[in-house]
């Protein structure tokens, strides 16, 4: 369960990278270049890991799925009711937005990517590069967009950077729980978690995160896309 914690919490961990670029005022058009690139990087990891791994066999998988995409579409929209319908736009100029609301928003995307992670390493005693390293990219730009939104909405730095420790600290934990379902149910695959994290993921990468990074980076983001798409999908191979 220790491994499945660190690696969770490393993945994370980007978030505060992300912090750092946006204290320094990154570009918009580079920072949406990122998350176009994180983008194509996550829709590979869930065609070539969540999907494959939970096939389409019956209609159970398939609800799990749909399940997956109908939850994070009900969170993410209480938490836009609440103030975090901006927490991914690079502006970086909503000042009504929520704290708590860009917190729990971010929290909501980060919870399935890391309760995958702890049980992909329990079923396969090893990292999955190719998801962790979706994951991580992905996060930058989350990172650079909320950190922005929040500045803007007058929350001190201190604060902020407190704000993604304990998120990275939260998504520690999740791997660690993942790991640790995976041990309480020993005859469980995890195809349905994966189903419905890769249903909520999609959603979430169609919602927000795609249009938000063709809007800053233009054109070239459909490179970077791909890029993303086949630097994941090779590690995917590789593995």
């Amino acid at each position: 369960m220790l491994s499945a914690v660190l690696w969770g919490g490393l993945a994370a961990a980007s978030l505060l990278i992300g912090y750092a670029f946006a204290m320094r005022g990154p570009s918009k058009r580079n920072t949406g270049l990122v998350m176009g690139f994180g983008a194509g990087a996550l829709v590979s990891a869930i065609a070539y890991e969540l999907v494959p791994e939970s096939v389409f066999t019956g209609l159970d998988i398939a609800l799990a799925f749909g399940l997956g995409a109908v939850a994070f579409f009900v969170g993410d929209w209480i938490v836009d009711r609440r103030g975090g319908a901006e927490r991914k736009a690079i502006d970086g100029d909503q000042a009504g937005s929520s704290g708590a609301a860009i917190f729990v928003g971010t929290l909501l995307d980060a919870v399935p990517e890391s309760l995958i992670l702890g049980m992909g390493l329990a079923l396969g005693s090893a990292v999955n590069v190719a998801f962790l390293v979706a994951v991580f990219v992905s996060n930058i730009p989350e990172a650079v967009a909320g950190t922005l939104n929040l500045k803007a909405a007058g929350r001190p730095s201190r604060r902020i950077f407190w704000m993604w420790l304990v998120l990275v600290i939260v998504s520690a934990v999740c791997a660690g729980f993942g790991y640790t379902v995976i041990g309480w149910l020993p005859s469980a695959s995890g195809i349905y978690a994966q189903a419905f994290a890769a249903g909520a993921m999609l959603t979430m990468l169609a919602d927000a995160m795609m249009p938000e990074a063709f809007e800053h980076g233009g054109k070239l983001v459909g490179l970077f896309t791909v890029l993303g798409f086949l630097v994941t999908a090779s590690l995917s191979l590789i593995q």
